[in-house]
């Protein structure tokens, strides 16, 4: 990293300080601080060269998606640094959480014949294949659930018998799930990476790839409670007929991913998530 602190990095970018910087919550990924500016309040985020590469990588696709949601302006780079656009936060009403379905469902309408993404980012602070596959079965199971299954296996998260489990169920794919071009996702979409700001919902710290549409919708009810005003702006009466099973399997790769991160407390839910699905 180039700068120590994010006077370092404002100053490297010819970018003048006019208040304190206020420490954000980074959690394991890195530091973040909000920081008044002569260019107004930004926000300056230290991690690692490859996680904020990424990072900058999937805002920029994002903003070129003209969803209508926010993205954070990229301002500057570093090595190891990262300059945003803050965004001031508002309490959400049905409004916004209608605008933010309609937004992802812009999002999403944007496809590809090829399941994954021209470079592989992260999962929180996992690694996330991304190597493309022109079959969104085969890309789920090769970059998603056999090599996270594989690390929870060598990492001792899970024991054989419950490794084999998955294995069936990721071969089993292709006996129930139709193939479908790939959708322009977020990746990353639990509830603490959707923004509602003073100017619209928006949507930060994305591990962007293409894939199945549902991923992040699975991902949003797995550590949230979406709206009704979401739902109905979303799915605009189109939800696919088999939607929870759908939403059972995408919500396995990020249980999969809490396992192999945090350990036993999610063992339970990666057991009962596999005893849903075909082939286990």
């Amino acid at each position: 990293m180039t700068s120590s602190t994010p006077q370092e990095t404002l100053e490297a970018l010819g970018i003048r300080i006019t208040g304190s910087p206020e420490p954000l919550g980074g959690g394991d990924i890195g530091q973040v601080w909000r920081v008044a500016t002569s260019e107004g309040d930004l926000l300056v985020k230290h991690a690692g060269l490859a996680g904020l590469a990424a990072e900058a990588d999937g805002l920029k696709a994002l903003q070129k998606a003209n969803t209508g949601l926010i993205i954070p302006e990229i301002v500057g780079e570093l090595p190891g640094a990262l300059v945003m656009t803050w965004l001031p936060p508002s309490r959400p009403d049905r409004q916004a959480q209608a605008d933010f379905g309609r937004g992802l469902r812009v999002l999403h309408a944007h496809t590809s014949p090829e399941h994954g993404w021209h470079r592989d980012n992260f999962a929180g602070t996992t690694p996330q294949i991304n190597t493309c596959h022109e079959d969104g079965r085969v890309f789920q199971r090769e970059c998603r659930l056999l090599p996270l299954a594989a690390l929870c296996l060598q990492k001792k998260r899970m024991d054989h018998d419950l490794h084999d489990q998955l294995v069936q169920v990721a071969n089993a794919l292709e006996s129930w799930l139709p193939d479908a071009p790939a959708s322009l996702v977020h990746g990353d979409l639990w509830s603490g990476n959707v923004h509602f700001s003073m100017q619209g919902p928006a949507l930060i710290d994305p591990a962007i790839h293409r894939h199945y549409p549902e991923v992040d919708i699975a991902l949003l009810e797995l550590f949230g409670s979406p709206s009704d005003a979401f739902h109905e702006a979303y799915w605009d009466g189109n939800a696919p007929d088999d939607w929870p099973r759908r939403r059972t399997l995408f919500q396995l790769y990020p249980l999969l991913n809490h396992l192999y991160m945090f350990g036993g407390s999610y063992h339970q839910g990666v057991r009962a998530t596999i005893a849903q699905l075909p082939g286990s």
